[in-house]
């Protein structure tokens, strides 16, 4: 029988789940606990964490509790906020990976559509009362080019919904193998090649010492004058200085950005370096890319299903790599 921690604060409904999925195990939850010596008592006697930031949830007790950590499964699909040197070097850290894929996919087409059909630029000429049905022109997305930067379980529910539009898919992940339904795969030695020729380029890979500032001036100015730029992965993959400055001198470029270089999660701050909302090129949502209506418990359920994989010794999903 092992002992689960849960150390973010689950609600009542998620406690209730985790209660009832892990019925032979002792699962607890450190937020049940109000005096520190049972919670550092709690901590040194477990094996399987739970979380959503193991850095900043146990950032106030010594390390040195951690040390019968065998795994820590990760709500969230992101690893680049956690400090690996916080936990000992036997203990696996697994992403929720695939978790959040579908809701994710939905608000990237939302964005890729929202910026093609221009809807806020018109929205607001009419609250200034201007109707100029003629004059405003929109983009037809059906045959367009769509290039994804990340061919994971995200990347691929964008292609499945964007298909139906009839347009081209080119992708790239570590392998250059895939197979699903693309015209084109390839790996990061690709990127010029899908930068030039796509329409719609969306950012879905993961932030790693290879990926951060992966898209900058250079890359930016390879793309179409008139390219749409989606990133629901990590702010940093693009270089925040270069993006403000190419929106600012390329009108018919635009970006959708739902991840930001400083964020609460991260940092405790939200807090931008330019001025992207003075753009009209530029439409931003607030990292919620993965918040859609009981996706808390669907992801909960799928980091159960990851640990019940390891205490079953099968093989489990999103071990990460310590290179951050």
């Amino acid at each position: 029988m092992k002992k689960i921690l849960v150390t973010y604060k689950a609600n009542e409904k998620e406690k209730e789940f985790y209660r009832n999925f892990f019925q032979e195990h002792v699962i607890s939850f450190l937020d049940d606990y109000t005096e520190t010596a049972k919670k550092e008592k709690i901590l040194l006697e477990s094996d399987i964490i739970i979380a959503w930031n193991p850095t900043k949830e146990l950032e106030k007790f010594n390390k040195s509790l951690f040390r019968n950590f065998h795994l820590i499964q990760l709500l969230s699909a992101g690893y680049d906020h956690l400090e690996f040197d916080m936990f000992p070097d036997k203990c696996l850290i697994a992403a929720n990976q695939g978790a959040y894929a579908t809701p994710m996919a939905e608000h990237t087409v939302a964005m890729i559509l929202t910026l093609a059909k221009k809807l806020r630029l018109y929205h607001n000429r009419m609250a200034e009362g201007k109707f100029e049905q003629l004059k405003s022109i929109t983009r037809q997305v059906k045959g367009a080019t769509l290039g994804i930067i990340g061919f994971g379980s995200i990347g691929k529910e964008v292609a499945k919904l964007m298909r139906g539009f009839d347009v081209k898919v080119m992708a790239l992940n570590t392998s250059g193998n895939t197979t699903e339904n693309v015209d084109f795969i390839g790996t990061l030695d690709d990127l010029d090649h899908l930068l030039i020729h796509s329409d719609f380029v969306v950012i879905s890979i993961p932030l790693t010492d290879e990926t951060e500032g992966l898209i900058g001036k250079r890359e930016l100015e390879l793309m179409k004058n008139d390219a749409i730029l989606i990133n629901v992965a990590r702010g940093p993959v693009i270089k925040e200085k270069d993006l403000y400055e190419h929106l600012k001198g390329h009108p018919d470029f635009s970006a959708g950005i739902d991840a930001w270089w400083i964020e609460p999660f991260k940092f405790g701050q939200f807090k931008i370096n330019y001025p992207f909302f003075e753009l009209p090129n530029l439409i931003g949502s607030p990292h919620n890319s993965a918040i859609a209506e009981n996706i808390m418990i669907e992801g909960a359920g799928k980091a159960a299903e990851n640990v019940k994989r390891f205490l079953n010794n099968e093989e489990i999903k999103g071990v990460v790599k310590r290179t951050l």
